[in-house]
């Protein structure tokens, strides 16, 4: 007989419970705060992996302060202070224990399979899901220079076609900054050996 399906409603408590554990930053324990915490896990993870910003599942991680630019040279580039309202997403992913990250994951399995389930490709796990978002973001070279920004309506594009092809969810690591991006992606190596995830060549094949 096919296994009883799993039921996400009413499942916040427990999923707060178990992750409460991995990071004592304040910061995450508001994110935790954040409703239908397993649905907008499988969200983000599917528009990342596929290129996609994850702005509405993760609303609850916006920076605060508006976007900045500075002359530098005489090319407009981000101004520092935009890459600083990132410090504290930064500090919150590299703070989580990554060998309970692994552990909750195969707790949390059967749960976050269902949500991810409602959304995925056909024939796409979610670990596939997973290594696919984790492979895009750790390959978005980190940049040696401060990126040359134009000016496109009242937005700010890269003077660089090959930064500016890139997908919405690496620019949002760019504008993370440098530093920052070197935290996370560092932390995003770690947690996908932790998740035993395939490597993303592998999880790029049917």
């Amino acid at each position: 007989p096919a296994p009883p399906a799993v039921q996400l409603s009413g499942t916040d408590p427990r999923v707060r419970d178990l992750l409460k554990g991995l990071s004592s930053d304040a910061d995450f324990a508001r994110w935790l705060a954040a409703e239908d915490l397993a649905r907008r896990f499988a969200a983000s993870a599917n528009l990342i992996a596929d290129g996609q910003s994850p702005r509405m599942p993760l609303s609850f991680m916006a920076p605060a302060g508006p976007f900045r630019v500075t002359k530098r040279r005489g090319h407009t580039v981000t101004a520092p202070e935009s890459h600083t309202r990132y410090d504290g997403v930064a500090r919150v992913i590299t703070s989580l224990d990554s060998k309970a990250v692994g552990q909750v994951y195969q707790e949390l399995k059967p749960l976050l399979d269902a949500a991810h389930a409602e959304l995925a490709p056909p024939g796409r796990s979610l670990d596939a899901t997973l290594s696919q978002a984790i492979g895009r973001l750790t390959r978005v070279p980190v940049p040696k220079t401060p990126p040359e920004l134009a000016p496109r309506g009242a937005l700010y594009v890269y003077a660089d076609p090959g930064l500016e092809a890139l997908g919405a969810a690496e620019k949002h690591l760019l504008r993370m900054g440098p530093e920052n991006m070197r935290k996370v992606q560092a932390k995003l190596t770690e947690l996908a050996t932790a998740l035993g995830l395939p490597s993303p060549e592998q999880a790029r094949q049917p």
